[in-house]
């Protein structure tokens, strides 16, 4: 007779909660619908800062326990005074934060303890597509690489690699989505 080993928490993950959430969603779709917002103001210059305080998440609203504050402006050499990250290094952060959340929280599930986990990323951009000096430029990222380095059993690499690309922002970013700009006066 073998006991099997009830485990409630990997990779600092809660599988009580998660599974749970699972489960809510299996059993009704509805509430896998979310809604996430941002509010951003600019400060002057190359200078703005998004407020994040809630989401439609399970059916609801919901509150953050406090607002999160993130700025953005710009280099130097992009006219910026250089006192945050710029938005396209904040779109790597998300990226990076995204597939990493991603990636530990299914694996938990899968029961794939990770001990340790951090990747590097770079983007290529050409600021001619930016600045509008050359129209076949692109403005935005044309090539993204993300590099894991992950302590966890050798057999686990293959699996955490299709894991990652559950990562929302992940698919965002390959499939793309609509994005509607409105522009209204104060």
């Amino acid at each position: 007779m073998t006991a099997e080993k009830h485990v409630s928490r990997m990779n600092g993950i809660d599988l009580e909660v998660l599974k749970a959430t699972i489960g809510a969603i299996q059993k009704d779709p509805a509430l896998g619908a979310c809604r996430f917002r941002a509010r951003n103001a600019w400060l002057g210059g190359t200078r703005n800062c998004s407020t994040i305080s809630g989401f439609h998440g399970a059916g609801q609203e919901m509150a953050h326990a406090e607002p999160f504050l993130l700025n953005a402006d710009e280099p130097a050499v992009l006219a910026g005074g250089d006192k945050a990250a710029n938005p396209v290094e904040h779109l790597l952060n998300a990226l990076a934060g995204c597939i990493t959340t991603s990636m530990v929280a299914h694996a938990a599930v899968h029961g794939i303890s990770i001990d340790e986990l951090e990747s590097e990323l770079e983007g290529d951009i050409d600021l001619r597509g930016f600045l509008g000096l050359d129209p076949a430029v692109p403005k935005g990222y044309t090539n993204i690489r993300v590099k894991f380095r992950v302590k966890t059993a050798p057999e686990n690499l293959a699996l955490l690699k299709e894991l990652a690309a559950f990562s929302p922002v992940y698919n965002t970013l390959v499939q793309g989505a609509k994005v509607d700009i409105d522009i209204e006066a104060c």
